[in-house]
């Protein structure tokens, strides 16, 4: 669906995206994932066509975003992280404008602003003026704007920043209807938002793709295989004897347990080893029984430190849009409306 190859994007001698290649299939929600600073909403910018890239190629079903800017930009809904929303505008006005600027047939136009409203569920708002909204509506608004025409992929760019918590599980629920029928990807630094909808993780630490996998394998990839936690009642001694006999077993720990009689186990394999029908097996031949049985893995907060620690530079930019120099983050600041209607007009 989305193939980015070596993608850099420089500004001076800083790199804001250090070659970064990766692969987006059809039908997941990725998380685009990474601290302040990492390079995320450069690379949604380069990906969308929104900002030209130093070097490198993104094809957006087959069609490079570069080369065939209008062709790939039929694919993708796009909501940046601050809205290009016209204030003065309703919902309703706004969307028929965005239908109309996205070329949706007139016969179309109408029941698609109707749908999307629906699914976005500003159906109540949708005649005040977009000024007089909260952030959540106007986060929902911009949502419904990036699924008109109902494009493959719907790229988010902090979708949730700034949202109270009740606005930001309905932002994330919102987001996991539209992973039925598309292909989502969602740039966050919020561990617990990607952790809560995505299928898929992309890491990136100063302009570098650092991880990417589903959650449960980072885990396994940064803990070295897999870690199993026992409760098992018996002697220490004996317990540590059938450890040292199982030969799937990389390493083990033992220590004393806060249930009587019993000693906690920390045992890890090889990522494509499991032990526990062999563990279950030996403590009932040595009348050990257990406790507890666990597969331990590492959460996303954990798994985030470790493929990010020792990265980080004190020359590093605050804003990953520009250079430090500039001070603050890039505006999608939108041009007025009879400008885009001049510019659709041209077009035509």
């Amino acid at each position: 669906m989305i193939e980015v190859k070596h993608l850099t994007k420089r500004y001076g001698n800083h790199v804001a995206v250090d070659d970064i290649s990766f692969t987006i299939e059809k039908g997941k929600i990725y998380g685009f994932l990474g601290p302040n600073g990492a390079g995320k909403s450069t690379t949604m910018n380069m990906i969308t066509g929104y900002l030209a890239a130093t070097s490198g190629q993104v094809l957006i079903d087959g069609h490079d975003i570069f080369e065939e800017p209008e062709e790939a930009k039929k694919c993708i809904g796009y909501l940046p992280e601050l809205p290009p929303l016209y204030m003065d505008m309703t919902p309703k006005e706004y969307l028929d404008f965005v239908a109309e600027l996205k070329g949706i047939p007139s016969k179309e136009r109408d029941q698609m602003v109707i749908d999307v409203v629906e699914f976005t569920r500003i159906k109540d708002v949708a005649f005040r003026p977009i000024k007089n909204l909260s952030k959540g509506y106007r986060q929902r608004v911009g949502v419904a704007q990036a699924i008109l025409g109902y494009p493959d992929v719907i790229i988010l760019d902090e979708p949730t920043v700034g949202l109270d918590p009740k606005q930001i599980i309905e932002i994330r629920d919102l987001i996991k209807m539209l992973g039925k029928n598309h292909t989502v990807i969602l740039s966050s630094h919020i561990l617990s938002e990607v952790s809560a909808v995505c299928d898929e993780v992309i890491v990136i630490a100063h302009g570098k793709i650092v991880a990417s996998d589903r959650v449960e394998n980072l885990s396994k990839y940064v803990s070295g295989g897999n870690t199993t936690e026992f409760t098992i009642k018996g002697p220490e001694y004996k317990v540590k004897g059938m450890f040292n006999k199982m030969k799937k077993v990389a390493k083990f720990e033992t220590h004393s347990s806060t249930t009587p009689d019993c000693v906690d186990v920390v045992a890890t394999t090889r990522i494509d080893d499991d032990i526990r029908e062999g563990v279950f097996r030996a403590c009932a031949e040595a009348d050990m029984p257990i406790l507890k049985m666990q597969a331990s893995t590492l959460s996303l907060e954990d798994v985030f430190l470790k493929v990010t620690e020792g990265k980080a530079t004190d020359h590093r930019p605050q804003d990953d849009d520009e250079p430090a120099a500039r001070g603050q983050a890039k505006k999608y600041e939108p041009v007025s409306v009879e400008e885009l209607a001049e510019r659709k007009g041209r077009r035509h």
